[in-house]
């Protein structure tokens, strides 16, 4: 299955996109099929992979361009033992202020170590994957970053991926990186606050609600948010029995929470 379905069509109507226009002009990928893994192992006793695209690096470390036509194609793999205090982010298409007052609104290494201490996860693997929040050129996301990425993956022998994106062009790039590394047999889970983007790139599997950019993965310093959103995404990825989208709880739950005056 193609990362990018009638992938001749996206590139021709890319190579006329004007990249000096918002996104309002920008050529979306569309795919009608999605491929499936199913998992294998339960949540206790798997490696999980985090992948965000948030442009997080390490302090001292040369930034993700943002500005290229095409995007910043690399990817870094960050040990989970680096601090929050010393990553920067190359934030593109959203505020990176929550991620900035705390990493796990976007990159959840402590609530995933969290699960790891309590067995909710057999582990967090030792590095996590960070790419650019714009990379335009799908086309190249499909045929370079994503065979990279996949790669990695089965060298960790890393056996479900859970991919986060910060903006709007960023769910379509983890959904085609989503989509490569479910063909390789790994299963995965996409966190999405952009339904209607996530049903035009067809990850395998999608958890979302009404969350904002930049802060897909909950409300900075709001622990019990992520969690919440976490642990249902998480627990979905053994659920699901073909490729699908299903929309969280945690948008009621926080309601009900606010209207007894518990936050």
């Amino acid at each position: 299955m193609e990362l990018i379905e009638n992938p001749e069509v996206f590139s021709g109507r890319f190579a006329r996109w004007n990249a000096n226009d918002p996104l309002a002009g920008y050529p979306w990928v569309e795919n009608v099929h999605a491929p499936f893994t199913p998992v294998r192992r339960a949540l206790p006793m798997l490696n999980l992979a985090l992948i965000s695209s948030a442009g997080a690096y390490i302090e001292g470390m040369e930034p993700f361009d943002t500005d290229g036509r095409d995007g910043d194609l690399r990817y870094l793999e960050i040990p989970i033992e680096v601090e929050a205090a010393d990553m920067r982010y190359a934030a593109k298409g959203y505020d990176p202020l929550a991620v900035q007052e705390d990493r796990n609104a976007q990159i959840p290494i402590d609530r995933l170590l969290e699960y790891q201490a309590n067995s909710v996860i057999g582990a967090l693997n030792s590095v996590w994957w960070s790419i650019s929040s714009s990379i335009p050129n799908a086309a190249r996301v499909a045929a370079e970053l994503t065979p990279g990425i996949v790669e990695r993956l089965h060298r960790y022998e890393v056996q479900a991926a859970l991919l986060i994106p910060a903006s709007r062009l960023c769910h379509q790039t983890l959904g085609i990186i989503a989509r490569g590394v479910e063909q390789s047999g790994i299963p995965t889970m996409t966190i999405s606050v952009d339904p209607k983007q996530t049903d035009m790139i067809r990850p395998p599997r999608t958890a979302y609600y009404n969350g904002d950019f930049g802060s897909v993965a909950g409300k900075p310093n709001f622990r019990e948010y992520q969690l919440r959103i976490l642990d249902e995404a998480l627990r979905w990825t053994e659920t699901f029995d073909q490729p699908g989208s299903r929309k969280l709880a945690v948008d009621l739950e926080t309601s009900v929470e606010a209207a007894r005056g518990e936050r």
